[in-house]
């Protein structure tokens, strides 16, 4: 089930507020025979999080799970980029936070409101160091928001209490309230980099209009000499030597690559050309296409 955006929080007793958790969207089947841990679009995250697998074994019931695969960095909060780059990060804390329970012992659980799916589910973890109950707060989502940016979290989620679960779909009793506006955008280029920095200086960005490609902005900022070094190392396989747009699109010193990687980005706003303002890089998206 996914969330549609929301640009304000919001108190209402009929809703419950959870962290937006900051990882790897991830559904856990658990049966007696096998465990399936997997990401939105399928991919297998057995080998990637062995830690993850030991502690859904613990789990002695059949079940299904959804929650979010996070790194906890030294501060205590969940960091992308940890995740991202978790085989130099293994000595930090990984969790499995579980905000949802779709299926306990073969029976399906879609039609049974959130907070009944929500207590089956705390009951059916326990005590466990590695899959946490993504618990929450009831009524006050506007307090509950300020306090995740206070700790620089990426948001909250709102659900209806009384929600059932849509697989596939995005309506509106899963908000997303996020701290900054995002959005996912396709990378078709990089240019030269200029001054003291190496490897390149900004990403060429792209929305699609339906099947086409349009331009959206440069992102310049937002990158440490690792991402620098990260991102181009993953471009140049995909570089090609005409232009993924349609329209003419005069960048100098650009390198055009294949169309084929998306990255998050924060921005300040949309402009009346569909171009983003100041944005600022924060992550590639993996987890997409």
């Amino acid at each position: 089930m996914l969330a549609k955006e929301s640009v304000d929080a919001f108190d209402d007793d009929d809703w419950l507020f959870e962290i937006k958790w900051d990882g790897f969207r991830a559904i856990a089947e658990l049966s007696h025979k096998r465990i399936e841990l997997y990401s939105r679009n399928g991919n297998s995250f057995l080998n990637s999080y062995p830690l993850v697998v030991e502690g859904l074994k613990k789990i002695r019931q059949s079940a299904i799970l959804d929650g979010e695969i996070v790194v906890l960095n030294e501060e205590g909060f969940p960091d992308f980029q940890k995740i991202q780059d978790y085989e130099n990060h293994g000595h930090l804390p990984l969790r499995y936070y579980v905000f949802d329970l779709l299926s306990l012992n073969s029976k399906p659980l879609h039609d049974l409101p959130l907070f009944k799916r929500k207590e089956l589910l705390k009951k059916l973890i326990g005590k466990n160091d590695v899959i946490r109950y993504s618990d929450h707060v009831v009524g006050t989502g506007k307090d509950f928001f300020n306090v995740s940016v206070q700790k620089n979290l990426e948001g909250i989620m709102a659900k209806k209490s009384d929600s059932y679960y849509y697989a596939g779909r995005r309506t509106n009793e899963w908000l997303k309230i996020k701290s900054h506006k995002t959005a996912d955008v396709v990378i078709a280029g990089y240019t030269e980099p200029g001054g003291s920095r190496n490897h390149f200086g900004s990403l060429v960005l792209a929305i699609k209009d339906g099947n086409i490609l349009k331009h959206a902005g440069n992102a310049g900022t937002g990158y440490d000499e690792s991402k620098l070094r990260d991102i181009y190392k993953i471009l140049q396989p995909l570089k090609r030597d005409t232009s993924p747009f349609k329209e003419y699109i005069r960048i100098p010193g650009v390198t055009w690559v294949e169309p084929k990687l998306v990255c998050e980005v924060k921005f300040t706003e949309w402009t009346k050309d569909k171009k983003l303002r100041h944005p600022v890089f924060l992550r590639l998206r993996e987890d997409k296409k």
